[in-house]
């Protein structure tokens, strides 16, 4: 008899945008406004008034991080020197809006993956980085666009939302307010990217990933089925990755428009303290389960710096990891927030075997870090 308070992930999907820009793209377009800057404020630059800006190169993005591409909604207005953000048209209110419209795109390969239909579907959770708009919630929107029952709700932990939203969801089901939960993470985080800043403006991509979590005893998938082992979370206060926009910013006319009102890190403080918070993590999670690190098979881990994955990885494993064990996606899609572990969970577990553990880790801007202990269920 199967354990009613088992839950499994029983079907993913992926939206992915149809245009991408390469890092050769991205820095032609990024020196060629670095250039006009330099020219125009040439009197402030050697008054000594004014910082001149440098030039990026590929190289230089490729070694910083291990991203080589991305994928954008749109990418004309991004690579366009005088514009440097994506052209996005505001939608009329009786139009599908566009992280609904992403959002059901990857709903439905995750319904299709596990053998679902969309009454099926008791609650549906919207957790990404940046929501566009405060409400009606996007969650909802989805909920009467795929025709789902339930109930519906948005929520927002930055990079770490789509492994808290897998935790609220288990929850759900084990509390029996649901029985089947879709999760999806609509990232369109080259909207609040600063294109500007040569330290972080090749970092993020655009995507959408979902989720079905459902109880054991109801899946019919015929695709791998994960059981939901264990989860931890955790957060702690920092501002070293930080974006100040929001509704109060027209409150302060003289603050409109300033730089922190899009995406900002201290990369090099994020780095030295965000490592160890995750290998703590994660070594005490499993730990705590009683599982050792040759147990574990895979580390579906946050998509975000190449480097710092890598550390983490031998920080848990006690040794480098293969590029098996702990598969990399940011190259291709570059940081997609919340979205690019699912990313990795996506393409990366269809050659586990039964009983096989591996981790889904997320961690970011909080700080905030999200660990699901899975194991191939059938």
């Amino acid at each position: 008899m199967v354990n009613k308070n088992l839950v499994v992930m029983s079907g993913t999907g992926l939206f992915t945008p149809a245009q991408s820009i390469s890092n050769q793209e991205l820095v032609a377009s990024f020196n060629v406004y670095v250039q006009h800057y330099n020219a125009l404020h040439q009197a402030e630059i050697i008054a000594g008034q004014r910082e001149a800006l440098a030039e990026s190169s590929a190289e230089f993005i490729e070694k910083a991080s291990g991203i080589k591409s991305r994928y954008v909604i749109d990418r004309t207005g991004i690579l366009d020197p005088a514009v440097m953000h994506p052209w996005i048209a505001d939608r009329a209110e009786d139009q599908m809006s566009l992280q609904c419209e992403m959002a059901v795109t990857a709903a439905q390969m995750a319904l299709d993956r596990a053998q679902k239909k969309p009454e099926q579907i008791d609650a549906v959770l919207v957790a990404c980085s940046n929501l566009q708009r405060p409400y009606p919630a996007i969650a909802i929107e989805v909920q009467n666009a795929l025709g789902t029952s339930g109930y519906g709700y948005d929520m927002n932990v930055a990079c770490s939302s789509a492994t808290f939203g897998i935790q609220a969801a288990v929850n759900a089901i084990q509390a029996g307010s649901a029985q089947t939960v879709l999760v999806v993470n609509p990232e369109i985080c080259s909207a609040h990217l600063e294109w500007k800043d040569r330290d972080c403006h090749f970092i993020f991509g655009d995507v959408c990933t979902a989720i079905i979590l459902e109880r054991a005893e109801t899946c019919q998938s015929q695709n791998p089925v994960y059981e939901i082992l264990s989860s931890r979370l955790k957060t702690h206060f920092s501002s070293n990755i930080r974006n100040n926009f929001g509704f109060l910013n027209p409150c302060d006319p003289e603050k409109m428009g300033a730089r922190d009102k899009r995406f900002k890190q201290n990369g090099r403080k994020v780095f030295k303290e965000v490592v160890p918070m995750v290998s703590d993590l994660l070594l005490d999670h499993l730990q705590q389960q009683g599982i050792s690190a040759n147990q574990i098979k895979r580390l579906w881990l946050h998509q975000a710096n190449l480097s710092m994955n890598q550390l983490i990885a031998k920080k848990v494993l006690g040794r480098e990891a293969s590029e098996q064990e702990a598969p990399v996606i940011l190259d291709q899609y570059a940081n997609t927030s919340s979205a690019g572990s699912v990313i990795a969970f996506h393409q990366y577990n269809q050659d586990l075997k039964q009983g096989d553990i591996g981790v889904l880790c997320s961690f970011g801007a909080g700080y905030s870090v999200g660990s699901i202990l899975l194991k191939r269920y059938c």
